[in-house]
């Protein structure tokens, strides 16, 4: 055995995530670092909440004590310079109020992607004062990637296709006054004629100002039933911009990395396919 010869040098940058813990690792924290891993970024993190799930689904979630949270992100942000912030479930309004706290010391762009329920199972992933974890996380945002789901339940308006959901959308970044990703995975595309029987997967980014960027790419069959994509893309779209990629860029590439991973998915157990 060679003889340790210290910490290795490395000009990757530091990407902080706060993500609660899939076991199956399919979503959350461990699917946000094997993300963050493969696209040249040292990740570094704390977990929001434990989970009981497997490939089948969630039955059970607990979250984190959010002063102990608290005091982890502030020693890290002490010590580590992260250029990129990603924010997966938070678990609880009072861990909010605590990431929220910790991020005044950084000015890396903060990527929220807003898990609320799991997409297998029905336990709920937030508490009834979530108003006040997205009144705390606000100053610091820099781009929200909500579902439809998500999306229709902070904007309190029905979404039924994907014109109903650029404008919850809209309504969303005016309100955050930052950028929103309207995701189109999951939301039925329009009626009309499609190549190969499948519509494109369109996602649109709403800027702050309110400025529109459509993200298209040809959908991929059964793509909606892999597991963690959300988490996925929004990792994806931290470590871009990690790496210094324009908002609009890091979008785009992002949804490039997780199309890749949707057509060949990983089948870690018996249960949904995993996008990692």
């Amino acid at each position: 055995m060679s003889p340790y010869r210290g910490p290795s040098s490395t000009s990757a940058p530091d990407l902080l995530i706060c993500a609660g813990l899939d076991p199956s690792g399919g979503a959350g924290l461990i699917a946000d670092v094997r993300v963050a891993s493969s696209l040249g970024v040292r990740p570094a993190g704390v977990v929001t909440a434990l989970t009981v799930q497997n490939t089948t689904g969630v039955v059970d979630c607990q979250a984190c004590d959010p002063d102990l949270v608290g005091h982890q992100l502030a020693f890290l942000l002490t010590d580590i310079e992260v250029k990129a912030v990603k924010i997966g479930m938070i678990g609880s309004t009072p861990i909010a109020k605590a990431i929220a706290n910790a991020l005044h010391l950084t000015s890396a762009p903060v990527v929220w992607d807003p898990v609320l329920y799991p997409s297998r199972g029905d336990v709920p992933l937030v508490d009834s004062l979530f108003g006040d974890a997205i009144t705390a996380l606000r100053p610091h945002l820099a781009i929200v990637t909500p579902n439809a789901r998500e999306l229709a339940f902070m904007t309190n308006l029905a979404i039924t296709d994907l014109a109903s959901a650029e404008a919850a959308g809209r309504v969303l970044a005016q309100r955050l006054d930052c950028a929103v990703l309207v995701k189109g995975g999951h939301i039925a595309p329009a009626a009309g004629p499609a190549e190969g029987g499948l519509h494109d997967a369109i996602d649109v980014l709403i800027s702050a100002s309110g400025a529109r960027e459509e993200l298209r790419a040809p959908r991929i069959r059964d793509g909606e039933h892999v597991h963690g994509t959300g988490c996925a893309l929004s990792a994806a779209i931290a470590a871009y911009l990690a790496n210094g990629r324009e908002l609009a860029d890091a979008c785009r590439l992002a949804k490039d990395f997780v199309r890749e991973r949707i057509a060949a998915p990983a089948r870690p157990g018996r249960g949904a396919p995993a996008v990692v």
